[in-house]
């Protein structure tokens, strides 16, 4: 009996990792069953189960996917010559949430998993390694800020970082949820905020 490839057995793997995204973008963690992921997998539920022991293990598995796309932008705007700037490097970020936030979106699975992290011990920790890996990313830009003179060179690049992480979520509730926010609404706003130095004294 011929050997099985790795290749076919990451095609089958990821065959079913979509299913389980377009199930949960439809109906939701809650809502979608293992049943659901075999019919629209087309896979038998051995097959699955092969790959993937429970949901959890889906959702784990979908909730580290879904950061790598926007964890690679990052990494290619933070090494761009020359390096973007604050608005321009925010409204990057949110082009590729937007291509990705449609109804059958990866992203949209973001804030549901944030909200299970809330009451599932499982979750909260490779949702919090997914958050900490954008974190990171933010914190090598910052710090490529500082280098390139445009924050002081005692600045506290770490808080620096969690403020302009910050605003990554607050955009994709936007989003998603009120539908009037684009990136460059975002950019705009966020020039005129850097723009800002305070009341005159």
């Amino acid at each position: 009996m011929p050997k099985v490839s790795e290749e076919h057995l990451e095609r089958r793997r990821q065959q079913i990792l979509d299913a389980a995204r377009l199930c949960f973008a439809r109906k939701g963690f809650h809502e979608t069953s293992m049943q659901d992921v075999f019919a629209e997998s087309g896979l038998s539920a051995g097959a699955i189960y092969r790959y993937f022991k429970s949901k959890d293990d889906l959702i784990a598995a979908l909730a580290t996917q879904t950061t790598v796309p926007l964890r690679a932008l990052m990494t290619e705007l933070i090494h761009a010559d020359p390096l973007p700037t604050p608005d321009r490097f925010v409204a990057a970020m949110a082009e590729h949430m937007v291509a990705n936030s449609g109804p059958e979106g990866p992203l949209r699975l973001a804030p549901q998993a944030w909200a299970l992290a809330l009451v599932d011990a499982d979750a909260a920790e490779y949702v919090k390694d997914a958050i900490l890996g954008i974190r990171g990313c933010c914190y090598e830009y910052t710090e490529r800020m500082r280098d390139a003179g445009w924050l002081a060179a005692d600045a506290d690049t770490h808080a620096t970082a969690t403020a302009l992480m910050g605003v990554l979520p607050g955009f994709m509730l936007q989003h998603l949820i009120i539908g009037d926010l684009d990136p460059q609404t975002l950019a705009r706003g966020l020039r005129t905020l850097l723009a800002y130095d305070g009341p005159a004294a």
